[in-house]
């Protein structure tokens, strides 16, 4: 008995054709849904590569069937909206634009990879990275030299070891809970730290917790706008301060407030839930 190809929902109109019209793609966890002739609309191109041969057999394919890719999943609906239109549309202060030109280069898509193409001021050499994410992590010069000037806090003094730091807030809070018996001597039962968020202008977070920022519910904000968005990879609330005076920055104010939220009736056990926030501050 033959079985139905999972990787498409409608077979493809041509005999000769091996793939489905409609295609489903897992990029690196990233599920999309499109047209075949969307994936070979630009010859030469590794999709087209891809989708245009007869052995179907050879594409790698997920636990469900779809044609799978080990690439940035986030970074590939640029990358299947340009092979709709041929235009390329980024949000406003788009972040990865370094990365997602890495994406274009691996794909054999040499228009978007001009597009792409850095316009730096000449100043800026050619061995300069082009994949920095915010205008603080630049080298100074040109446009980037004036963005930094005016970050820069009124009454700031420059050089020395703060030289290129700039002043401001992070809130780092946790929601946690426990368990107190009727007995007020009764040690407490904490639960662990489940999420360490975070709140600040972007580019500060990124230049103190670096990797360990998670940015998956919030990626295209802009360095210089806020975030409550955020939150860390680990759950380490020390570690998190660690890091915080590493960067320069002092604890400035705390706040935590707690409900009841469950009575055990035969042991009297209450179990409370708690929100806390810790407020550092770097001059």
């Amino acid at each position: 008995m033959a079985l139905a190809d999972p990787a498409g929902c409608a077979k493809g109109s041509e005999d000769n054709n091996p793939f489905p019209d409609i295609i489903e793609l897992n990029v690196g966890g990233q599920v999309y849904i499109t047209r075949h002739p969307t994936l070979v609309s630009v010859p030469g191109s590794l999709l087209w590569e891809m989708f245009t041969q007869k052995n179907v057999r050879s594409l790698a394919r997920d636990s469900k069937g779809r044609f799978f890719v080990d690439r940035d999943g986030f970074l590939f609906r640029y990358i299947l909206d340009y092979m709709r239109d041929r235009q390329l549309v980024l949000p406003e202060h788009f972040p990865e634009r370094g990365r997602l030109q890495r994406e274009a280069e691996y794909f054999m898509l040499p228009e978007l990879v001009k597009l792409l193409a850095p316009k730096l001021s000449e100043q800026n050499s050619l061995g300069d990275d082009p994949c920095q994410s915010d205008p603080e992590e630049v080298s100074p010069g040109g446009d980037a030299a004036r963005s930094l000037a005016s970050a820069v806090q009124p009454g700031a003094v420059p050089g020395g070891a703060a030289e290129g730091r700039r002043a401001g807030f992070i809130t780092i809070g946790y929601r946690g809970s426990y368990t107190l018996g009727r007995d007020s001597q009764t040690d407490a039962k904490f639960r662990r730290v489940a999420r360490i968020m975070v709140c600040g202008k972007t580019s500060l977070a990124k230049e103190v917790f670096g990797d360990t920022l998670n940015e998956s519910r919030d990626p295209d904000r802009p360095p210089e706008r806020y975030t409550s968005r955020y939150y860390l990879k680990f759950t380490f609330l020390e570690q998190a301060f660690d890091k915080l005076a590493d960067a320069g920055f002092h604890m400035v104010a705390c706040n935590s407030t707690g409900t009841c939220a469950f009575a055990h009736e035969q042991t009297d056990d209450r179990i409370w839930t708690s929100y806390t926030e810790y407020v550092f501050y770097r001059e």
